[in-house]
């Protein structure tokens, strides 16, 4: 296999070879019973860069995840969760129960809360330890991830919705639990940190859109000098750290902001245009579509009923 990103789960199956049929459509949110899949052991992964978030449930299984060059180890009420971008591997030694969540930026945006990032900001670190819980902690997260495995599966108009609100709830648990005082294990690594403060950067610049703010053309360059670097410095780091071009991070968040204003303002397509720094709705509708394969009529039109 390559180490091209990996886009969802669906694809990360397929390009391990991996026959599996029970995760359903890729709409930017899977939940997954890990050992479904796994039933050769041991199994250890090909190098992968997933273009997804995940949060591993490890109920009872022997295993280990490795980030870049960090090893940790998976076993019993282990809770491991892992950002989007690092090159990894995993192996399984024995699996009898684990579930698997992922979801991606868009699916948080529309369906949880705008400040995400702000509440729960392990989900911009590169790397965290997992958390391994009491008996009684892992009781109540586990209740938790099988509501929303229970409305993953249901045909509820809804459903994105309310998974979105159960998984705000065990975000908030698992902050509890294992991230409450979270420490980065890269700290003091400068390269890590200047992606960091990018992504907080990219994340504050979209918030404030979405909160009556207008932006200014959406550049590289604005990025760069938030942190007194050149962009050809910062592109660089960027793109060796988490294997996407910062203008993909940028695309990637200006259109999960798009669509929110989409679905959830009255703000016509000319006004969504100016707030987001185009100075021509034309030129916004081009790249909407040229990014989503839809125009932004056709998109509100699909999702406002």
């Amino acid at each position: 296999m390559d180490n091209h990103s990996i886009k969802n789960l669906q694809d990360f199956y397929r390009k391990m070879g991996i026959e599996e049929t029970s995760i359903g459509e890729a709409n930017g949110f899977t939940i997954h019973r890990v050992q479904k899949s796994f039933k050769n052991l041991p199994y250890r992964s090909e190098h992968f860069r997933p273009n997804y978030y995940n949060f591993l449930f490890s109920k009872d299984g022997d295993g280990s995840y490795t980030i870049d060059d960090h090893v940790f180890p998976v076993n019993n009420r282990t809770v491991y969760f892992t950002n989007q971008g690092n090159f990894r591997t995993f192996e399984w030694i024995r699996l009898s129960d684990a579930y698997l969540i992922t979801f991606d930026e868009t699916f948080l945006k529309e369906n949880t809360d705008k400040d995400i990032f702000e509440k729960f900001p392990y989900l911009l670190t590169e790397t965290v330890r997992p958390g391994t819980l009491t008996p009684d902690q892992f009781a109540r997260v586990e209740n938790l991830y099988r509501l929303i495995e229970q409305e993953f599966l249901s045909p509820s108009p809804f459903q994105h919705k309310v998974i979105g609100s159960l998984l705000m709830s065990l975000l908030w648990m698992i902050k509890e639990y294992c991230y409450l005082d979270y420490s980065p294990i890269y700290e003091g690594n400068r390269r890590s940190q200047i992606v960091k403060d990018f992504k907080v950067n990219v994340e504050q610049y979209f918030k404030d859109i979405l909160n009556s703010k207008t932006g200014q053309s959406m550049r590289v360059q604005y990025f760069a000098e938030l942190q007194y670097l050149h962009v050809n410095y910062l592109s660089n780091v960027i793109s060796n750290k988490t294997g996407k071009t910062m203008l993909h991070w940028i695309n990637e968040k200006a259109i999960s902001t798009a669509r929110i204003l989409l679905q959830n303002s009255t703000l016509s397509i000319k006004e969504i245009s100016y707030k987001m720094g185009f100075l021509e709705s034309a030129h916004f509708s081009n790249y909407f579509k040229k990014q989503t394969g839809e125009s932004p009529v056709a998109y509100r039109k699909r999702m406002v009923k």
